[in-house]
This record gives C-alpha cells, sequence and structure tokens, in this order.
C-alpha cells in the first residue's frame, strides 16, 4: 500500500489550477498551527446566524499544486454558504502563507486539528461540518479518528488505493461520498467498494461521467450537494444509498 501519490503527471497538467470563478467574500486570516500560522479564508452567507453549522475544507495534495483557492474546494464553500453554511478553508503547511513542509497527511492532520480547536473556540454554539477533496478527504478521514464533535463529514473523490484507508477507524457521523466515474487518478470503483464496505454506509453520488477534477462539471456537482447534503445532516430519507446522476 502505497503512502503517497504517484501521479506524475498532475503538475505537467495544471490540474490543481486556482479558481473558475472569483472568490466567495470573507476574511483572510492567519490561525495559530503546530507548524507556524496557517492561512484561512472564510466566507459567511448574507442573514447567517450565530449557530449557523460551520463547513470546514481540505485542499487537495499540496505537492500537486493543491490550495485553498482549487476551484473544487470553491465550489464547496459556495454551496455550503448556499445552504447558510459559514465556510472555512486553510492551507496546509507548506502551501501560500502558511509555513513548514509536506508531510506525508501527518502533519496536515495535524494543522486540521487546529483550525478545527480554532473553529469551536470561534462557533462554540454551531455543529461543524468537515469536507475534503482528494488528499484534503485523506486527512478529513485521519482527524475524524481524533475528535468526537464533527457533525457530518462529505468526500469528494478520496484518494482509496493512493494512501491506506484500511488504517482508518470506520466512519460514524452522518456522511456523504462523491465520486466521479472516469476519474483518471483515483479508481473510481476501488472508493465505491471501500464505501459501501463501511459499518455505516454513506449517501453515495456517482457522477458517471465526471473525472477526478469534475472538469465542465462543477455546476453540477454543486447542484448534486445542495439537493443531497440537507438529506444527510438531517438524517432523513431512506439512509444510506447509492445515487447515480450523469454528470
Amino acid at each position: 500500500m502505497s503512502n503517497d501519490f504517484d501521479v506524475s503527471s498532475l503538475r505537467a497538467q495544471h490540474l490543481y489550477d486556482g479558481l473558475e470563478e472569483s472568490p466567495c467574500s470573507g476574511e483572510q486570516l492567519q490561525v495559530p498551527g503546530p507548524s507556524g500560522a496557517l492561512e484561512v479564508l472564510t466566507a459567511y452567507p448574507g442573514g447567517c446566524v450565530d449557530d449557523a453549522p460551520v463547513a470546514v475544507l481540505c485542499h487537495p495534495h499540496p505537492l500537486y499544486g493543491g490550495s485553498m483557492v482549487n476551484k473544487v474546494v470553491h465550489i464547496l464553500a459556495a454551496t455550503f454558504n448556499d445552504l447558510g453554511a459559514p465556510t472555512v478553508r486553510f492551507n496546509f503547511r507548506g502551501v501560500g502563507a502558511s509555513p513548514g513542509r509536506y508531510d506525508k497527511g501527518v502533519g496536515e492532520t495535524d494543522d486540521l486539528l487546529a483550525i478545527l480547536a480554532w473553529v469551536r473556540a470561534r462557533h462554540p454554539a454551531s455543529r461543524v461540518w468537515l469536507a475534503g477533496f482528494s488528499f484534503g478527504a485523506y486527512v478529513a478521514l485521519r482527524a475524524l479518528a481524533r475528535v468526537d464533535d464533527i457533525d457530518a463529514l462529505l468526500l469528494i473523490a478520496p484518494p482509496v488505493g493512493l494512501f491506506d484507508f484500511a488504517a482508518l477507524p470506520e466512519v460514524d457521523v452522518p456522511w456523504m461520498v462523491i465520486q466521479g466515474g472516469k476519474d483518471e487518478v483515483i479508481s473510481p470503483h476501488a472508493v465505491s467498494s471501500w464505501a459501501q464496505g463501511q459499518t455505516a454506509a454513506p449517501r453515495f453520488l456517482w457522477m458517471a461521467e465526471a473525472d477526478h477534477f469534475f472538469h465542465g462539471r462543477l455546476n453540477r456537482l454543486r447542484t448534486a450537494l445542495r439537493q443531497d447534503w440537507p438529506r444527510v445532516v438531517e438524517r432523513s430519507g431512506d439512509g444510506p444509498c447509492r445515487v447515480t446522476c450523469d454528470g
């Protein structure tokens, strides 16, 4: 089992290449972290109430251009804002203005734990939703095993097979997995098998025509999340299930 990505084409293809839209409005902050101050970007939707859930978002692989302004992470932030939730994005160590060096998910998990502690101090009455894309999904799972106050989890294209998911405990909160059927980085069927093999299976959205980076399908991703996420966090509907769309 590999403990890191081995996808040499990512940097050359500029696949983690920033935004397709202007950033969500909010604050740019520095939050204390284990390797120095972490660069943070928040966004608060209009009419947000004090105890609204807060979504913390984890970006893709630092060594291949992943950062908090990645376009998939941006779409997640915008969608959670649509749902009335403030969002907190941040750069892992060694990315942007966050000091330090890439640490194969170990130090990055400590970075996320520092952000979660800061969010809890700033929003003590709020539920916390945790989300991650690709490498960020792996880090989110690692952090979930070390805290007991996450209310819901969203994983986008989790890197099953590229990191040791078998060593992670099972998810015990309401959760959702979104996976592209034409993912060229991660095996879509490995992700599906892993997710459906969990004791508490997630709500699983299979976007049949989407690649790893959801090129040309970000709006479909946004629409699907707006429709399905409320069912996850409300623990309503028919429970864990697989949903297929042609996106």
